[in-house]
């Protein structure tokens, strides 16, 4: 675990923390589409990813899902960090993207790693500050883009995450994780293709214009 954990927070944290993460963590391993966490859950812990990736969505009162932001190796998320601080109640939902494989620290150590080690207090604010300048991100996209800018958006967003140009994604998912419908969806992924920005393949679709 030690080599892994080197690996992917090596550059964040100093010797003495990677140790005590690796003792005190368990490892987590994620197939991809895995429901990780779900709304209403009380979350006991922190997950740091190794490697893969989890998008975290929002619902509205209608079991409509937005999505919020993907995070990723060297990453953790800022709902799961409010929720383990405050010991409420999650109010995200959080999915394996890609197969993922995480460890959980105790939210007891988050406290004690806060004060002992200006690293992690570190990590801790530039982790909320990246999470919400995401979520300013997707606010943005809602409110100023057209829904075609939006799906060509999330498809790059999607190519980036997985390191691959095509993207595994069916057309309901699209509209399940920008809050539209199916159709709709469809209809601009073929104004898309014409354009010369994707290429629909069977059960993918290849982004040209990252």
């Amino acid at each position: 675990m030690i080599t892994e954990l080197q690996e992917a927070y090596g550059f964040l944290f100093e010797k003495e923390l990677l140790e005590e993460i690796a003792e005190c963590g368990s490892i987590r391993k994620i197939d991809a589409g895995e429901r990780i966490i779900e709304f209403g859950d009380y979350v006991t812990g922190m997950p740091l990813l190794l490697n893969g990736a989890i998008k975290i969505l929002r619902e509205d009162g209608d079991g409509d899902e937005l999505l919020l932001y993907f995070i990723e190796r060297g990453d953790t998320c800022a709902m799961t960090l409010n929720c383990c601080m405050g010991q409420t109640k999650s109010e995200i939902r959080a999915v394996a993207e890609t197969d993922t494989t995480m460890i959980m620290v105790p939210i007891a150590k988050m406290e004690e790693w806060t004060a002992r080690f200006k690293s992690w207090r570190n990590f801790v604010f530039e982790s909320y500050h990246s999470r919400l300048s995401e979520m300013l991100d997707t606010i943005d996209t809602i409110a100023f883009l057209n829904m075609d800018q939006r799906i060509m958006k999330y498809l790059r967003d999607k190519a980036k995450i997985n390191g691959d140009e095509n993207v595994q994604s069916t057309h309901q998912q699209i509209a399940y994780d920008l809050h539209t419908s199916r159709v709709v969806v469809s209809r601009l992924l073929k104004k898309l293709e014409l354009d010369g920005k994707i290429k629909l393949q069977r059960n993918q679709i290849k982004v040209i214009d990252l």
